[in-house]
């Protein structure tokens, strides 16, 4: 199945967005290990064992991601965690060519996280391989206010579910913690459950782009080999996952709260910035996102149409959202102004420093000289629209897509991950 799952994402494009991860979850190995202390793969499910899958992963272009727990048993009991044998594990997982490494928190001796973690990090280090860490300690002591120095994303929130009210509230947690957000280590608010039935099509839209424009790493819960139409148009949209994978890496916060109506923004490199309008009501509304909100002084752009001066009201059904991308272009822009002289240049490339830095708070202050909508999503007939260029270096975002691979009654997900 996981070999199934790795075919399914190069076969369906979905490889060539970014999502090149194939990470099999908890329940993957056998009870004990042998008599030299290894961690041993359950002979039922992987007969050639984890090397041979790594192998035939990799040959597909792929990388493969694998599962332990900080503690003496994983989450599910069914086998050991590596508390304790922290280093051989490591080793194990180089040796066999695994790409990522998720770690969790059940069963442990009851010391913080902050002690059993770095332990993990430090093996990793001695591995001679590189490994993403992926810390899932649920959020509970705060792991964005450590998490960067141990690993490379921490989960800020509890296991999310396949419906509304969970999604909006691990959402809500996660944005808490945007600031401390930054390339090489991200704020991680659960899995994606967009095509596993339990939400609308507008509700998985949300779902997606909440995720995207908070640069949370874009695993994919759902089976990939089995997608209805309606999950790739949401999961492939470029676009989208370009916003996500911005090298900025800056993660976007809710800057505007009225009732069921939120404007939620952050800025992208190349002077852009993106809006979502979100909808957590259940009756269609009409919601204006103000440049005021987003840090664009009111009066300093002059090539949008007059309804858009100021604001930008649009249409959101319930459970819904909409995205809009700006363009920024500045005070020196050459259409805008006389060729400059080298002083002139030099005052330039010093405004566009500072550019750059007020664009990482989200503030772009009087640099700003007119401001031009470049996409909305989804269109007006309500479908999402492909685009090109999303990021895949490891620095950047996992994204995976999960599958299942055990028949057990306790299965082992897989999941392939955009990084």
């Amino acid at each position: 199945m996981i070999k199934q799952t790795a075919d399914a994402l190069v076969s369906t494009g979905l490889a060539k967005l970014g999502y090149i991860y194939v990470n099999i979850d908890d329940c993957w190995a056998e009870i004990h290990r042998d008599d030299k202390g290894n961690l041993l793969p359950k002979n039922s499910t992987f007969p050639s064992g984890i090397k041979a899958l790594a192998d035939y992963v990799h040959s597909k272009g792929l990388k493969l991601g694998i599962y332990s727990d900080a503690g003496y048993y994983t989450c599910s009991k069914t086998m050991p965690g590596s508390l304790g044998h922290e280093e051989q594990d490591a080793k194990t997982f180089a040796s066999w060519g695994i790409d990522y490494l998720k770690y969790d928190n059940c069963n442990n001796d009851g010391s913080k996280p902050t002690v059993r973690y770095p332990v993990m990090t430090r093996a990793l280090m001695k591995a001679g391989r590189p490994i993403f860490f992926s810390l899932c300690e649920w959020g509970d002591l705060h792991p964005a206010l450590w998490g960067s120095k141990i690993g490379n994303s921490w989960r800020t929130t509890n296991d999310i579910a396949d419906n509304w009210d969970s999604m909006v509230s691990r959402i809500d947690m996660n944005e808490v913690y945007a600031e401390l957000a930054r390339p090489g280590g991200w704020n991680d608010p659960d899995m994606l459950e967009v095509g596993n039935g339990g939400m609308t099509k507008d509700e998985y839209i949300a779902h997606f782009s909440l995720w995207a424009i908070s640069k949370a790493p874009l695993l994919l819960g759902c089976d990939v080999r089995n997608m209805t139409k309606e999950t790739m148009y949401i999961v492939s949209n470029k676009e989208v996952i370009a916003v996500n994978q911005d090298p900025l890496g800056v993660q976007a916060k809710k800057v505007r709260m009225e009732g069921d109506m939120e404007t939620w923004a952050g800025p992208l490199s190349g002077y852009r910035v993106a809006l979502v309008l979100l909808n957590r009501g259940p009756v269609r509304r009409g919601i204006t996102g103000s440049w005021e909100d987003i840090g664009i002084p009111p009066n300093s752009h002059k090539t949008l149409k007059t309804r858009f001066v100021g604001n930008l009201t649009a249409t959101v059904e319930p459970h819904g959202c909409k995205i809009f991308l700006f363009s920024l272009h500045f005070l020196f822009s050459k259409s805008l102004s006389p060729p400059l002289n080298r002083d002139q240049r030099r005052s330039a490339a010093k405004a566009r420093m500072a550019a750059t830095a007020s664009a990482r708070s989200g503030c772009f202050r009087q640099l700003l000289k007119s401001l031009i909508t470049l996409k909305v999503f989804p269109e007006p007939d309500g479908d999402l629209r492909s685009f090109s260029g999303a990021g895949k270096s490891s620095e950047w975002r996992p994204t995976a897509a999960w599958a299942w691979a055990s028949q057990s009654l306790v299965t082992t997900p897989v999941w392939a991950a955009l990084v």
